[in-house]
C-alpha cells in the first residue's frame, strides 16, 4: 500500500473509516495474489472518500480513467443513484477481465461500462454534448493534463476531477523521474487554471481535487 504517513498512523486512519462490503475485501485478496503492481489498487480510506466524494456532490454520471481491477470503480458505483453512470477506461484486458467479474457481482456493476482501449480516445468519441459530474484520474501519468483537457469542456459547473497519486511518493517536491515530472506538470497546470477552484490533499499517495468554477 502506499502511503506517505508513518505505519501506525496509516492503520489508524485505515481502522477509523468504514470498511468496505465483503466483496472488496475478495478483490483485494484477488488482486494481489493475481495482478502484477496489486499496490495500484486504491483501498478502504481512498475508496471511502471516492464514494464520498460521490454521493455528497449529487453526480449521476462518473467517468474513470484507470480501471485496474475496479475497487476504485465499485466504490464510485456505489455513491451513484440506481440510474446512475460509470463509464471506466482501461488499457490492460488482464485487469479489464478481473474488474468485470467483481462488476457483476456486485449489486452496483449495472450502472458500470467498461471501456477498453486508449482512454483519450473513448474520451473524444463521447458524444460532445455528454455531460460528466464527477471524474477520476488515475492512469499513465504523462497524460493527466491530456485527460483533464478532455474532460473539463464536458464537466458540469460545480462538478469535481480528482486525481490520484499526486504526491508521486513526495518526489514532486523535487522530481527527477518523467514520471514524477509529469505529475509536477499537472499539478501546476491544476493550480495555474482559472476555470477552476482546487486542493491538493495529502491522502495516500496524494489526491488533487478540481472543481469547475
Amino acid at each position: 500500500m502506499i502511503s506517505l504517513i508513518a505505519p501506525e498512523l496509516d492503520r489508524y486512519v485505515h481502522d477509523h473509516t468504514r470498511a468496505r462490503p465483503a466483496l472488496f475485501d475478495e478483490l483485494r485478496e484477488v488482486t494481489y495474489a493475481t495482478m502484477q503492481d496489486p499496490q495500484m489498487q486504491v483501498g478502504r480510506v481512498e475508496g471511502g472518500l471516492l464514494k464520498l466524494l460521490v454521493a455528497v456532490s449529487g453526480a449521476r454520471r462518473v467517468v474513470e480513467i484507470g480501471t485496474f481491477t475496479g475497487y476504485s470503480a465499485l466504490s464510485m458505483a456505489e455513491g451513484l443513484p440506481e440510474d446512475g453512470e460509470l463509464i471506466t477506461c482501461d488499457i490492460n484486458p488482464e485487469a479489464a477481465k478481473v474488474a468485470q467479474a467483481f462488476f457483476d457481482k456486485s449489486p452496483h456493476g449495472k450502472k458500470i461500462s467498461l471501456r477498453l482501449g486508449d482512454a483519450l480516445e473513448t474520451l473524444r468519441g463521447l458524444p460532445k454534448n455528454l455531460i460528466i459530474d464527477f471524474a477520476f484520474i488515475d492512469a499513465d501519468k504523462e497524460r493527466y493534463i491530456d485527460y483533464y483537457e478532455e474532460i473539463l469542456p464536458r464537466l458540469r459547473p460545480n462538478g469535481l476531477i480528482a486525481a490520484d497519486n499526486t504526491l508521486w511518493s513526495g518526489t514532486v517536491i523535487d522530481p527527477q523521474t518523467e514520471s514524477a515530472k509529469a505529475i509536477a506538470r499537472y499539478n501546476d497546470h491544476v493550480m495555474a487554471d482559472q476555470r477552476v477552484e482546487n486542493v491538493l490533499l495529502s491522502v495516500r499517495d496524494g489526491l488533487m481535487l478540481a472543481r469547475k468554477l
